[in-house]
């Protein structure tokens, strides 16, 4: 009987963590407005030190979250983005375009774990922290001066674009056969290790924990550097509110 009951917790147990939705916590660190992008989720202007929660169902698979530069909309939500534009829209229903620095998510997948990682296969555009709130995971980030160092032939205004997104080669897309790790690849992974540098590059590059965890994604996390525009090159800690969009 004891045996019995024990088992029925913990199935209750699981079933409660996989019907559970991971809240997400969108944080601007970055001395000047970012416009954030979701997907599931949408989008949303963000001051500096403001949050957007969102909450993510168990199961979601192909999970992204960018943030957006440069951008102007009109009242009906249309409009355009320096970096990281998803046609045009401020709630965003597809991907964004590079360069963008992409935090990506599978919630609730194999063993009941949620898959994440920092992107760099679209780019980079502001510096990033992807941690786990909950479930005493490892928080990555990416937060180097790509932007200031990035090599002369990625360069674009706003940030650094892959070189797949450039030169559209299969060398660096890895769209045919095999293909490894190439000098631009190696910039973007001795700046930022714990990201994407290339497509196959996920040995170093994929983080897990335990499903049902809730995570934070931070734009220009402390210590971050960010030389573009005019604004300071290091910031600290500020201040943070949180901004729930209007129904």
């Amino acid at each position: 009987m004891a045996s019995s009951t024990i088992l029925s917790f913990l199935l209750f147990a699981l079933l409660l963590t996989l019907s559970r939705a991971a809240e997400f916590k969108i944080v601007n660190g970055c001395p000047f407005t970012v416009w954030a992008a979701a997907i599931p989720g949408g989008g949303l202007q963000l001051d500096q030190g403001q949050i957007w929660p969102i909450d993510v169902n168990p199961g979601t698979t192909g999970g992204r979250i960018w943030a957006r530069t440069g951008c102007s909309f009109d009242g009906s939500g249309r409009g355009r983005c320096r970096t990281g534009d998803c046609g045009g829209l401020l709630e965003c229903q597809g991907s964004g375009s590079p360069p963008n620095t992409l935090a990506e998510f599978a919630l609730n997948q194999f063993e009941n774990l949620d898959f994440f990682d920092i992107s760099l296969l679209d780019g980079f555009n502001v510096p990033m922290e992807f941690s786990p709130i909950t479930g005493n995971c490892t928080a990555i980030r990416c937060s180097a001066d790509i932007n200031g160092r990035c090599p002369a032939g990625l360069r674009t205004p706003g940030g650094c674009n892959n070189p797949c997104t450039v030169f559209k080669t299969a060398e660096y897309c890895c769209n045919s056969g095999s293909c490894g790790p190439t000098t631009y690849s190696k910039f973007f992974k001795s700046n930022c290790p714990d990201a994407y540098s290339y497509p196959k590059d996920d040995a170093t590059s994929t983080f897990t924990c335990p499903g049902g965890s809730d995570y934070m994604v931070i734009f220009c996390p402390s210590g971050s550097s960010l030389p573009a525009d005019g604004y300071p090159t290091r910031f600290g800690r500020i201040a943070v509110s949180f901004v729930i969009p209007e129904a």
